[in-house]
């Protein structure tokens, strides 16, 4: 049996020929003596060390928190679908409803009342607003552009962004400006993205925007960029062969209306160096508007 040990036994040695004295051995047996250690239980020397680190217990994982409590979600009611917009497939067919619809327009308001209501144009359901005109309908001059933009879009009236403030300016060196002018688009409504119109897009819109010329009655007409000259002109020649030449709008009551077509003013926002070959066309524009006595 072993006893509880009183104080610390003295340092272990190994019983080989590590004993330095007989002396050292007997002091170590007679500390396990008064220790109450009266037999050995084993008949080796065992390493209880060793047995106690191979033995360890491995380590206890972290204990994982308990999940807070979470309330049951509840599922939103279904809602109803939404129904999709019936956007129109530009063709041929939804042209001539455009053609059929302008032709019965009287006056300027109810060419605008007609263009609210006309769904034959998918661009109506992407845009924000109907971008009809600007400036007075009784001005001797009035210019075409071609679609409405992101800013036109919001505030509902044409070139009110960078390249309005930019027409403005020429406008204005010219001596005139939106009381004096009339302005409008071959498109009214903004393409998504502000993407080029397709050829079918333009050939549904063009008949209002000819009925709305035909109403005003300009004296003189001028077309802003590629797309709107190529429209009204009905050509395939671009801008920059077509800029700074008089040409002849014909309405559809066969009233000849002199055509400056000239370059956009998005288009000289981006090369300023052209901005002298729209200066020398609105020169020309003021002279004929001189020559016509609507200016003096």
């Amino acid at each position: 049996m072993i006893g509880r040990l009183r104080q610390p036994p003295p340092p272990l040695v190994i019983m080989t020929d590590t004993f330095d004295t007989r002396a050292s051995l007997e002091e170590l047996l007679r500390f396990y003596a008064e220790s109450g250690v009266e037999e050995a239980l084993e008949d080796a020397p065992v390493d209880r060390f060793a047995q106690t680190a191979k033995a360890a217990p491995p380590p206890t994982p972290a204990a994982v928190p308990p999940k807070a409590f979470e309330p049951p979600r509840l599922e939103a009611p279904a809602r109803p679908p939404v129904p999709a917009i019936p956007a129109s497939v530009p063709d041929e067919a939804q042209a001539a409803r455009a053609r059929e619809a302008a032709r019965s327009a009287r006056s300027l308001d109810e060419l605008k009342e007609l263009l609210a209501g006309f769904d034959g144009c998918n661009l109506k359901f992407t845009a924000k607003s109907l971008v009809f005109a600007d400036g007075n309908p009784a001005a001797p001059v009035m210019f075409v552009g071609e679609a409405p933009g992101r800013e036109e879009d919001l505030e509902g009236l044409p070139f009110v962004g960078r390249s309005g403030q930019l027409l403005d300016r020429m406008l204005a060196a010219i001596g005139l400006d939106r009381t004096s002018v009339y302005i409008a688009n071959v498109i009214p409504w903004r393409p998504p993205g502000n993407r080029d119109p397709s050829p079918m897009e333009t050939e549904i819109c063009r008949p209002f925007i000819e009925r709305q010329i035909e109403l005003v009655g300009p004296k003189v007409l001028v077309t802003l960029g590629n797309a709107s000259s190529k429209a009204l002109l009905k050509t395939q020649t671009g801008i920059m062969r077509l800029r700074g030449t008089w040409n002849s709008h014909t309405t559809g009551s066969g009233t000849q209306i002199p055509l400056m077509p000239t370059l956009h003013p998005a288009y000289l926002l981006r090369n300023p160096a052209h901005k002298k070959l729209a200066w020398r066309d609105f020169l020309e524009i003021k002279a004929r508007l001189r020559e016509l006595g609507a200016i003096s």
